[in-house]
């Protein structure tokens, strides 16, 4: 057992590490944020003091509880507590660098690093608008607007122009959402189109064919 132990304490001297800095925390649209800097100054009962940034209370109520932070668990839980050591959030990594949590009664918030998710934030703003679809002879076959409009589990809306080709209208998409750098487009069947940006700052259905779809920004 005691490989066991030292594994543990390992794994959270890592974790801790990783987690001294600034971070958001979230609703999963982003609609409500608060930034928490976590520290390494030590706190009663094994815990480490933390900041939060003025607004925070407001944003999200719950944060007016929180007091200090620790690492329980197998050093795998990232919990912020009340001033008496009870938990009012726990995370777990979801993501490199993203941590998700539930509340009872509240739903799911996010805490991820504070530089990854306000790049993330100015990435989604630069795609919201509208833009065509065209194939690879720059025909354009249909128009269609991304939107920051919240349609639930981290996806937003996407409306169609009339008059599109019938290879999109059939796809008929009603959601998209930015991940890992990719446009995803989303169907309500469950289907799913992706775009890769190319080094025509254009985005590119892939896998690739030999009559490829290319998203322009209009």
């Amino acid at each position: 057992m005691a490989w066991i132990r030292q594994a543990t304490a390992q794994d959270i001297s890592t974790l801790k590490k990783d987690m001294i800095g600034q971070w958001e925390l979230a609703t999963t649209d982003r609609s409500k944020t608060c930034v928490v800097t976590l520290k390494a100054d030590g706190g009663p009962q094994g815990s480490f003091k933390l900041d939060l940034e003025p607004g925070c209370a407001k944003a999200l109520p719950f944060t007016a509880d929180i007091a200090a932070w620790s690492i329980k668990g197998l050093g795998d839980i990232v919990r912020l507590q009340n001033a008496a050591g009870e938990p009012v959030i726990d995370f777990t990594e979801v993501e490199t660098g993203i941590f998700e949590g539930r509340r009872s009664g509240e739903g799911i918030y996010i805490l991820q690093d504070l530089a990854a998710a306000r790049s993330l934030a100015k990435s989604m703003d630069q795609m919201i608008g509208d833009w065509a679809m065209v194939r690879g002879n720059g025909q354009a076959i249909c128009g269609l607007t991304l939107t920051n409009t919240d349609a639930g589990q981290d996806n937003f809306q996407v409306f169609l122009k009339p008059k599109c080709d019938p290879l999109v209208a059939t796809f008929a998409p009603t959601q998209w959402r930015l991940e890992h750098g990719q446009i995803l487009l989303m169907s309500a069947s469950g289907e799913t189109w992706t775009f890769e940006a190319d080094d025509n700052a254009q985005w590119r259905r892939v896998p690739d064919s030999a009559d490829p779809l290319i998203l322009l920004r209009q």
